[in-house]
């Protein structure tokens, strides 16, 4: 569990900074810090995570904080709640582009995958259709070109929605004239699906629409790009976040 709560605290320290850089003047950002000093006692550990995030809410308001983590209970999975300025996937593509052109830099060490949301709602046929014009309408509808796409849906913990039906009825609503490429597309929508495990349950989508270099830089995973898996031990999973 300290492990989760570690990423967490990797997390806002990392968005902190890029904030910072990228939409804030100094000062301006919200406070977060994770340190590299190893710590045997399991206990400390879970003290000093406890500390660290307790110091993430206090020395930020919620009216000043730009991303405020919240607890949903996915296995693996940790979520962060923005505000404006912050655009999830340019904000993502800049800290992956930063990783993958300088590894020098290596920023995290418990952050596995990560996948930018621009629009959420609940997880049902009517939310899909809703979400899907908010996000893919700039994209698809407003500016005149013609793109290749493909569509990517991830499901957890879910089962009311079916994976080729989510498929079918997003690409329907990218519309004409532009044209399914699985391979080769100019870009590509992101489909999160998955129902919350905690005090109230409840089933969640999210949407995004991402550039052709997401294989490029290992699918926002910050863990491949630092230290890319070797072909001959690909055997396995890759989770987003550890829990132990």
């Amino acid at each position: 569990m300290h492990k989760e709560g570690r990423c967490t605290v990797e997390l806002k320290d990392l968005f902190d900074q890029y904030a910072q850089l990228l939409y804030c003047g100094p000062g301006e950002a919200g406070n977060g810090a994770v340190t590299d000093d190893p710590v045997d006692d399991a206990a400390d550990i879970e003290a000093d995570i406890q500390q660290e995030i307790q110091g993430m809410q206090n020395t930020t308001s919620k009216q000043q904080a730009l991303f405020t983590p919240v607890k949903i209970e996915v296995q693996c999975v940790l979520f962060f709640k923005t505000r404006q300025p912050v655009e999830p996937v340019s904000l993502v593509h800049r800290i992956c582009e930063d990783a993958f052109y300088d590894k020098a830099l290596k920023r995290t060490r418990f952050v596995k995958r990560l996948t930018p949301m621009t629009r959420m709602g609940k997880a049902n046929e009517r939310s899909l259709e809703e979400v899907s014009k908010l996000v893919l309408g700039p994209v698809f509808h407003d500016d005149g070109r013609e793109w290749k796409f493909a569509i990517r849906p991830t499901i957890r913990n879910h089962q009311a929605m079916k994976r080729d039906e989510i498929i079918k009825r997003v690409a329907d609503l990218a519309g004409k004239p532009h044209t399914v490429d699985l391979t080769r597309y100019d870009r590509l929508i992101l489909v999160d699906v998955y129902r919350t495990l905690n005090a109230i349950a409840q089933n969640i989508l999210g949407m995004s629409v991402v550039s052709d270099d997401y294989e490029k830089f290992k699918r926002y995973n910050l863990a491949e790009i630092y230290e890319p898996t070797r072909p001959e031990s690909t055997a396995g999973v890759t989770v987003n976040a550890p829990t132990q």
